[in-house]
Order: structure tokens, then sequence, then C-alpha cells
């Protein structure tokens, strides 16, 4: 740690060292995170695999605060939340580090960044909220990294944009102890979880974490928050993609959490330490899809590839296709305004707005700070 004191949270500007409260001492000059089920024992000095939170003068800190990777405007699809809006714009952006180690991670440059170099841009929640309102966007998302690791900013952040009718989108691996997850999820309005694979030996294999915690986190969403709650499966060749595999995971989501709760499965690209697997096939993940709706999930999508049938949105009771989509872009709205299907009048299960977005595929980065 570089600074010699700690700031109370209202009082920080960016790039700021702010205190925690999710974390004991050991005795012995170490603390313990208790933020995730890590549970990483720090001493004076060190930091958590997460990189951004260490022992500082025998307390635990976030060394980020206000401080991250970049800004971008986003199609809200591209978290991806199909049933949350669509077509609305997403002011999104994270910071640094990870408390996972997914050998197969797609934004490594990001999330397993040890240079605070790649935390080049700079907002204090106040005006990351105002500058989200100035441009007229709907929602705010934690994304790039997972916001676990930058809870108090995160939360910060999400405070003021309610404050200014803005909802908040976590997108995140779900890997988080029960006491933190409240707090943190009682101000998040929806949330993508990565559900990595449904396996204890992938997850301790490839990503250093456990299973068990992240269903818990699904567990939580679903049955006592009114978070929205969508999920994503990255298909691995060879590692989570078996039809068992699928099959079980499938049925878990479908009798745990219910049928209309959508499941996005996506494709892999060779990346970071797992560049001896070839990228995911469009027929595995068409075949994925076919298993989720045969264990009786409602909507299941495609990611990362081109497949419009994959992407489209059906109504859960007559089959009538509700949202057509050619990438992130609206193709057909077939909506009322209140959300029900034109057809047969069966609401469909998200937040929908009276009439279609038209955000489309737009990128748009934006520099907040300096």
């Amino acid at each position: 740690m570089s600074s010699s004191h700690t700031l109370r949270r209202e009082d920080a500007p960016p790039g700021s060292i702010v205190p925690t409260r999710y974390w004991h001492a050991l005795g012995d000059g170490r603390v313990q995170c208790d933020l995730c089920p890590r549970a990483c024992h720090l001493a004076e000095g060190q930091r958590g695999l997460c990189f951004v939170r260490g022992n500082l003068a025998g307390e635990l800190v976030l060394a980020s605060y206000g401080r991250s990777s970049g800004f971008c405007i986003d199609p809200i699809e591209k978290k991806p939340l199909y049933h949350f809006y669509p077509g609305s714009p997403v002011l999104s952006f994270g910071t640094a580090g990870c408390n996972l180690a997914c050998k197969f991670c797609q934004n490594w440059d990001i999330s397993h960044s040890r240079q605070t170099d790649t935390l080049a841009d700079a907002a204090s929640p106040e005006l990351l909220a105002q500058t989200a309102a100035d441009l007229g966007v709907r929602s705010v998302a934690y994304t790039y990294n997972d916001p676990v690791v930058f809870h108090e900013y995160a939360i910060d952040t999400a405070i003021a944009c309610r404050e200014r009718g803005i909802a908040s989108v976590a997108v995140s691996a779900g890997y988080v102890c029960d006491a933190p997850r409240r707090e943190f999820y009682a101000q998040m309005d929806a949330a993508n979880i990565d559900l990595k694979a449904f396996s204890e030996r992938f997850y301790h294999q490839l990503t250093g974490g456990h299973l068990q915690p992240v269903l818990d986190t699904l567990l939580y969403l679903h049955h006592e928050t009114p978070v929205w709650l969508e999920l994503t499966t990255l298909l691995i060749p060879g590692e989570n993609d078996s039809a068992i595999e699928l099959e079980a995971l499938s049925r878990w989501v479908a009798e745990a959490l219910g049928p209309q709760v959508p499941l996005h499965f996506t494709a892999f690209h060779p990346d970071y330490k797992l560049r001896d697997r070839p990228a995911t096939s469009v027929a595995t993940l068409r075949l994925a899809r076919h298993i989720a709706l045969e264990q009786g999930l409602k909507h299941v999508y495609v990611g990362n590839v081109h497949d419009p049938e994959g992407d489209t949105t059906y109504c859960a009771s007559c089959g009538e296709r509700l949202i057509g989509r050619d990438w992130y872009l609206l193709t057909h709205w077939g909506l009322d305004a209140s959300g029900a299907c034109k057809v047969c009048g069966a609401l469909c299960a998200g937040h929908f707005p009276p009439a279609p977005g038209d955000w489309g595929r737009r990128r748009r980065p934006i520099q907040l700070g300096s």
C-alpha cells in the first residue's frame, strides 16, 4: 500500500484508499478479508488475490476507490441482459482485479491487471451518477471486472444513481459472502451472474473457487430480492459443455430458480491461460440451447456468435416471437405497452419499456476524469 492513511468514503477523492467493513483482525498483525469465500489472510502491506484490497496499518482497505479502467456507453444486451429494458443504453465501467483466477478469462487484461496504470480514468460516485443522468442513460453497469472487489465504490455509485432514478446493473461471478452480498444487492436493480459450470471440479481447477457460493448467490437473488436476474455460462469445449452437465445445470436452474429466468450460453475463444482449447462452435451453442429448452427453461439464448434465432425472445405461453435481435440491434417488437404478448396477452418475465429502445449496436467511450 502506498498511502499512510485512509479517508472516509464520503470525503474520498477519486483514487483514494478507503476503509472497508468486511474483515477481522487475526491478532498477529494480519487481517482476514471476509468479503468473499476466499478469506485471504493478509500481513501488513499485503494485498489479496483481487489486488485492490489489502492490509494497511492493521486495517483492510480498498485502494482503487473512484478509479476505473474506462467508461463506455453500451447496449444493455451486451451485459448480457435481454429482459431488462431492451434497446436501452447503459453506462458501463469497471476497475481492476478479480477475486477468482479463471484461466479462461476473456477480460484478463482488466480483471487480472496488477498495474495501476490500468486505472487511468477517475470519477466520484456523484460525478458518475450525474453524468449518467446528463447522458440520458437508463442504467449504470458495474462490469469488465467483478464489482465484488470494488464493493464500496459500486454501492456508493448505485446509491447516487438511485437518487437520480437511474438503475444499477451488476455483472458478476456471484462469488461473495452472505453479509456483503446482502448489502451490495440491496442497491442493485438487475444482475447477470456467471454460472461458469455445474461441477466443483471445474470451479476448483479452472477458477480457483468453489461452485456452492455461486449457487447460494443465485438462490438469494431469486428468492429474497427484487433484483432482475439473468445467467451466463461460457461454454468451453471439453470442460463444461457435455450433454450430462448441461442437462444438470439447466434442470437446476429450472427447478431452483424457475423456468422464466433467462440463461445465456456464450462462445469461448482461446485466451489468457487456456489457449489449448478450440473456440466454441455454433453447433455446440445451439445444442446447449436445445437441451436447456428441453429441461423446461423458457428463455435461452446464445452469445458471441451470429444466431438471430438464438437471440430471439419467444412468448413462454404461445411461442410467438416477442423480440427479434440481430446482434445487439432489435429487429422485431411483439410486446404491448404493459410488456405482454400482443398475440395471447401473456406477460413476459422482465422489465420492458412501453416501446423498444433504439440504442442498437453503438459503443461510445467517454471520459469522466483524469
